[in-house]
């Protein structure tokens, strides 16, 4: 089976693209957009809709293939491509991308997705990483369709990795609305919550922590309220940094803060991510490897979830091989394409680090349900709901492909 023609549409995601720089230097909201001036290269606004682009493989039975190319929420922010825009980069899929595709026999996923992931554009640029990460997905799905399997099972054979007929833990991220949403996710039974979007120190962390900490004590209460009393998911928040702006970067003095969430969270396991931005790759290793021995030297079990500047698989090798983190986000749409996600969760696992299938709100549902086949398959410690923030799309989406998959694939092993 081979691919006969490539056809490329543009298409909107599940959230927007918001300017990172602006937002922590003070971006003022209005209704659900922010008032001043863009920061980030690209920007037109701090707010601005999300783009993706829609690549569609036609085999030669007619059968269609598709993977949607997105980029992150925080585009061009810590370390990662910038902005990601139909219109600029449809011209680059069909002229560029779809030679290197044409004629190619669907046999080997691996192979297929090597011949964009090791490519240069004729200035000698990679390719950007939504490109490859869209174009891989498509290539997943053509593969699959060609062997009459699911992705799931193309992704075990290829990778020789063993069959778990188990969900992978689902977590779904609330937005700004960290409460209404909080309840959804609960009432979902959501294994892993609420991610809470603590961009901002003055409105969202508070100064001292204090709203933060607020924030963890009313969501412990709450979902022994409301969850049941077999219901214990874990605590999963995102600071964008913020806890290192409030502390100075101060090592000692964040560990303390983290024995008073860890408080606040109890009986609930804690993770929190990207407690600070150093700027760099290897500042945030040195400064994630301090504050974990201040940690571990407390007792604090509150586990560090590395995203800023973990960006890309060599990334992730870096701290993993650091031991920077408790856990790696491991960011699909800024990893390219998809199996260097599926690699990197190998490679984390397989050195003791925790591994987690994210990626951004601001992807597509064809982005949620490939990494749903990933997840499976390489069996991360979570995934991400996605795309959006409104819990119940992004939930659903993951969910059931994920129950879809799973009744698919223990039909299989019954019948051998």
């Amino acid at each position: 089976m081979k691919i006969v023609d490539i056809i490329a549409s543009p298409g909107l995601t599940g959230f927007y693209f918001d300017d990172q720089q602006a937002i922590k230097a003070g971006a003022g909201h209005d209704g659900f957009t922010y008032t001043g001036e863009p920061m980030t290269p690209g920007f037109k606004a701090v707010r601005q809709r999300g783009e993706s682009i829609s690549v569609m493989l036609i085999l030669e039975d007619g059968q269609v293939a598709s993977g949607d190319c997105a980029a992150v929420q925080y585009s061009g922010a810590g370390g990662r491509d910038p902005l990601f825009l139909a219109e600029e980069f449809i011209p680059i899929i069909l002229e560029e991308i779809a030679p290197k595709l044409l004629g190619q026999e669907l046999d080997s996923f691996r192979h297929l997705v090597g011949l964009v992931e090791n490519s240069k554009r004729p200035n000698g640029d990679r390719y950007h990483t939504a490109i490859r990460y869209g174009v891989s997905q498509a290539i997943l799905d053509a593969v699959a369709k060609a062997k009459k399997k699911t992705m799931t099972e193309v992704i075990l054979e290829e990778y020789d990795l063993p069959m778990i007929l188990e969900p992978v833990p689902i977590f779904a991220q609330t937005g700004d609305d960290r409460y209404d949403n909080a309840d959804k996710a609960i009432i979902k039974r959501a294994g892993v919550l609420p991610h809470a979007l603590i961009n901002n120190v003055e409105t969202k962390l508070g100064v001292n922590g204090e709203l933060l900490l607020d924030y963890v004590t009313w969501l412990r209460d709450r979902i022994l309220t409301i969850g049941g009393d077999d219901y214990r998911p874990v605590l999963h928040i995102d600071v964008y940094g913020t806890i290192g702006i409030a502390f100075k970067d101060d090592t000692q003095k964040m560990a303390e803060y983290f024995a008073k969430l860890e408080k606040a969270a109890a009986p609930l396991h804690l993770r929190i991510e990207g407690p600070m931005d150093a700027g760099s790759t290897e500042g945030q290793i040195a400064q994630l490897k301090a504050l974990r021995a201040a940690l571990k030297e407390r007792g604090v079990k509150v586990e560090i979830v590395a995203d800023e500047w973990c960006n890309t698989y060599e990334d992730i090798v870096e701290f993993v091989d650091a031991q920077a983190a408790d856990m790696v986000q491991i960011k699909t749409p800024d990893l390219g394409g998809i199996q260097n996600t599926i690699e990197a969760v190998i490679y984390a696992k397989k050195y003791g680090v925790g591994a987690y299938v994210g990626g951004s709100c601001n992807e597509t549902d064809a982005g949620g349900r490939t990494a749903v086949h990933v997840a499976l398959a390489s069996r991360p410690d979570q995934m991400l709901a996605k795309p959006g923030m409104g819990v119940d799309e992004g939930y659903m989406i993951v969910h059931n492909e994920m129950n879809r998959t799973l009744a698919l694939l223990r039909r299989k092993a019954s019948s051998r």
